[in-house]
């Protein structure tokens, strides 16, 4: 059975949107995200933009943002939007993207020697057009753990979730991460992470046999943030798949908070 080059397009855009589209999972400047809650009364802005590419196309959110806000002690309350940019197989399709609502909640504080621990649920609400390669189509469900130890200038972090997602040609699926930064002095940190997605696209009946499947992807990403004041920070990182789907990936941000103890 043929399939259609706008199917294609379609699907292939879809699949960028949801591995590394924004704010698919993650904690600035990385794909990995972070157990920290915004501070008590606190807010925090970061405007972005994050690209990836891949061998059959190139997935662009800019511009890009989300919004935080630490409505309640340990808890975060979260607002994610963008404007994407997909390209693939020479067609180009751009507009509004899906939109992201999710509850950030450390349930464990750290102590010397145990890690905190977050649980950040979140909701990718289909405000995109899926019939342009644009969005989901369906509203999908995000269910992470965080886990975060600091010792001297060094901090490391990781976890991962579980994705729920019922549009037509997707499938649920897996995603983890960790990330290794040290803090330099009160401007530089600097980071490297290993990120893991497991394939997040099943075949289509409409297409046949020969509707593409997504595989794993294991990504490397390196980078970290400077801090021009406690309040204002310069966001960056780039990576590249060594194992899976193929894929570069770049992120840089400005990161603003204020509020009474906001403060990076």
């Amino acid at each position: 059975m043929a399939i259609k080059p706008n199917r294609i397009v379609l699907l292939l855009t879809t699949t960028a949107a949801l591995a590394f589209g924004v704010p698919a999972h993650a904690g600035p400047p990385y794909l990995t995200d972070d157990p920290e809650p915004v501070d008590y009364h606190s807010w925090e802005w970061i405007n972005f933009l994050e690209r990836d590419q891949t061998s059959a196309n190139t997935s662009l959110a800019a511009p890009a943002m989300e919004l935080n806000y630490g409505g309640f002690h340990n808890t975060q309350l979260h607002f994610g939007a963008q404007y994407a940019n997909f390209s693939a197989n020479g067609q180009a399709t751009r507009g509004l993207g899906d939109t992201e609502l999710a509850i950030k909640y450390r349930f464990v504080q750290e102590t010397k020697r145990r890690p905190e621990f977050t649980f950040y649920p979140a909701i990718e609400v289909p405000t995109g057009n899926e019939s342009r390669g644009l969005g989901n189509g369906r509203a999908f469900y995000k269910l992470p753990f965080w886990m975060q130890k600091s010792w001297g200038p060094w901090t490391t972090y990781g976890g991962g979730g579980y994705v729920y997602n019922t549009a037509p040609g997707m499938r649920d699926s897996f995603y983890g991460g960790e990330v290794l930064q040290r803090t330099l002095n009160a401007h530089w940190t600097l980071g490297a992470e290993l990120f893991h997605q497991c394939p997040q696209m099943a075949s289509l009946p409409p297409l046949g046999d020969a509707a593409p499947l997504a595989s794993s992807s294991w990504i490397w990403n390196a980078g970290g943030s400077y801090n021009f004041n406690p309040n204002l920070a310069l966001l960056f990182s780039a990576g590249h798949s060594f194992r899976g789907d193929r894929n570069a990936v770049l992120y840089l941000g400005i990161d603003h908070t204020w509020g009474p103890d906001a403060e990076h």
